[in-house]
């Protein structure tokens, strides 16, 4: 079962300058979708098929919380008009677009303000992974994630458009639910990182009744050599979860020990609670981990005791032969003066030695326990 999407050699970006944009994931022929979300506690406002023009910093008094969701990376001539219009950092964007980048959070100050330009102050940037089950290949798919928070913005950019992952915020927005109409683009931000723990909540439980299931079959059908490939499938496939998640927990430590100017106190407890929610998710995989660990070591030991049993009746049966067989290989000698083979019950008479000595085998093998 492969674990994630396998990306273009890494060696397009070999021995460029940092900052240079240079997307190495998979081929995606699609244009580039831009919504622009706009709402307070009162109104919202959607374009879900927003021009790049319309995607301007906003004014740092506006009332309204500014969300524009990138759907796809995979143009780099956008992504960077997209960081020019809100002067973001060229590392920040060499992070957007890399599809390989592991989950991380970098501060950044603001930069100097130019001349006629609006100062973007400083931001918060998140890129994290969502992971997906893929029903009809039976894998786990990871897409690339990133967040940028500003004064009174939020960015987010998908890796792309299949599904947009980020459908049940936007209906909250839409329906006035839940408390992301009435506070800022941080709880915003904390919205969506919720929504892609969910996602890990998700695979994790499914790997749990994956883990059930083998659990029963080991016990049934332990000779199955396709039980033993699907535990190292499920161990290999739970490692790679494991070091996606595993980050996180440092973002989440860092967006809680930093005192940011962008994330309010009001949206802190709710940080600590995806903080909680996430080293819960970390410790749930470790312990599916150890528990896999145990089923292999349980195969084995079903395995070895059962050719243990298969062993141990071979031997009994060729301790019982053993007397039998010499008793036939003496009669068996060509030599002339045999009195036994001479007479008229010899024959009878062996045979009943070679049984009494068989059932007085077997009677002594099962006192001592061995049959």
């Amino acid at each position: 079962m492969s674990k994630h999407k396998r990306y273009r050699s890494a060696e397009k970006t070999f021995g460029t300058s940092p900052g240079t944009l240079t997307y190495i994931g998979e081929d995606i022929e699609h244009v580039i979708k831009i919504k622009r979300i706009k709402y307070n506690a009162d109104e919202y406002h959607i374009d879900d098929n927003s021009r790049l023009s319309a995607c301007q910093l906003p004014d740092s008094g506006t009332p309204f919380v500014n969300w524009t969701d990138v759907d796809g990376i995979h143009k780099t001539r956008v992504i960077a008009a997209l960081g020019e219009r809100y002067h973001l950092h060229p590392l920040l964007l060499e992070d957007v677009i890399n599809v390989e980048q592991k989950p991380k959070i970098d501060l950044y100050d603001a930069p100097p303000a130019q001349d006629g330009e609006k100062s973007s102050g400083p931001v918060v940037f998140v890129t994290l992974k969502m992971l997906h089950h893929n029903p009809e290949q039976q894998i786990i798919e990871t897409e690339h994630v990133s967040l940028v928070l500003g004064e009174n913005y939020l960015l987010s950019f998908q890796e792309e458009r299949t599904q947009d992952i980020f459908d049940p915020v936007i209906e909250r927005i839409k329906a006035s639910s839940g408390k992301t109409r009435r506070n800022g683009p941080d709880y915003l931000m904390y919205s969506l990182m919720d929504l892609i723990v969910d996602h890990y909540s998700v695979i994790v439980e499914r790997i749990s009744d994956k883990i059930d299931e083998l659990e029963e079959e080991i016990v049934k059908e332990c000779t199955e050599r396709e039980i033993l490939n699907r535990l190292y499938r499920l161990k290999r496939e739970l490692g790679y979860i494991r070091r996606t998640i595993l980050p996180v927990r440092e973002i989440m430590s860092v967006l809680l020990r930093e005192e940011s100017p962008l994330i309010k106190p009001g949206t802190l407890p709710f940080m600590r609670d995806l903080s909680d929610h996430v080293n819960q998710t970390v410790e749930t995989l470790d312990s599916q981990r150890d528990i896999i660990s145990g089923l292999m070591d349980v195969y084995y030991s079903i395995v070895n005791n059962r050719m243990n049993s298969v062993m141990k009746t071979l031997t009994i049966v060729s301790a019982i032969f053993i007397p039998l067989t010499f008793i036939v290989g003496v009669y068996g000698m060509n030599f002339d003066h045999m009195p036994e083979l001479h007479t008229r019950t010899g024959y009878f008479w062996v045979w009943i030695t070679m049984i009494v000595i068989a059932i007085g085998e077997v009677i002594y093998f099962k006192r001592r326990g061995w049959m």
